[in-house]
């Protein structure tokens, strides 16, 4: 599959204002890594700037492990050292300053993070992906989506807010996606074994790259990281998703073949971005 023109072509004259900045919502004491993960994966696949948000108390820490050209935000934080509420006007104002927001990878599901995380949804009109933890607070607040809202989630996740068991869901995964996009107007990416993503226009794409050695911690971040720099860079949430998907698959089928289904992991699949967009240009 060939990524679209206005992935592979820059201008002479282009700045990084036009590639999109990110604005990642992620972490924890006990995740710090997903929102590195997140970040990488972002300015990987073209980003033109990002940020992460994350528990004050992590900022040190964080700043040793992310690549140096990612910004962080500290943030509030509660006594769990997650995301806290009172950090709220915090990030609807450099919200603004954001082409998309990213919310989840390691938040955990600390009942005041959950408060922040449906108040931004709620009111933070950005384009959103809304990832891992981020699912687990909506489960019962579905009405809080907003048309053109990215969802990235495992089986277990959709589980969660659609509350249908986990082999239901399987049985018919190309019908369930269909039908919470059409549902809630939003882009839906039910990972899994052949992906499926929908959008509320009745479009659908399934997967083909992508292997098990995929199944490991970490690799999900890397994937929202992938989508939010497509996103940030002008495709559709439809296109963002679809492409962010198959680009995923096949850096992940790159790492196979150089560290093995069994030995590979996360930052694997990042290194490989580069080599995966070469080959889809």
């Amino acid at each position: 599959m060939r990524l679209p023109a206005q992935l592979l072509y820059r201008k002479n004259n282009a700045h990084k204002g036009d590639f999109g900045h990110i604005l990642v919502l992620a972490g924890s004491a006990k995740f710090s890594g997903a929102a590195v993960l997140c970040a990488e994966a972002a300015m990987r696949a073209g980003a033109g700037l990002v940020t992460i948000g994350i528990p004050k108390s992590l900022n040190t820490a964080i700043i040793k492990i992310k690549p140096k050209e990612v910004m962080t935000l500290p943030l509030p934080e509660t006594k769990e050292k997650t995301l806290s509420p009172i950090g709220y006007k915090e990030i609807r104002k450099i919200s603004a300053q954001a082409d998309v927001l990213v919310i989840g990878p390691g938040l955990t599901t600390n009942k005041s993070t959950q408060l922040l995380v449906r108040k931004i949804v709620r009111h933070i009109n950005r384009a959103k992906i809304i990832d891992a933890d981020a699912l687990n607070a909506l489960a019962g607040h579905l009405d809080l989506l907003r048309a053109n809202d990215i969802l990235t989630p495992h089986p277990g996740e959709m589980s969660r807010l659609i509350k249908k068991s986990v082999s239901e869901i399987q049985k018919k995964r190309k019908e369930t996606a269909q039908r919470f996009a059409e549902d809630y107007k939003v882009t839906l990416a039910l990972k899994g074994h052949h992906t499926v993503v929908a959008d509320y226009k009745k479009k659908v794409f399934i997967n083909k790259t992508g292997n098990p050695g995929m199944a490991t911690a970490g690799s999900g971040d890397v994937l929202t990281g992938i989508i939010a720099a497509f996103l940030g860079q002008g495709l559709t949430p439809f296109a963002a998703a679809k492409y962010g998907v198959y680009l995923h698959g096949l850096a992940g089928d790159l790492a196979a073949k150089e560290k093995t289904r069994l030995g590979m992991i996360a930052s694997d699949i990042i290194t490989k971005i580069p080599e995966a967009i070469k080959q889809c240009s």
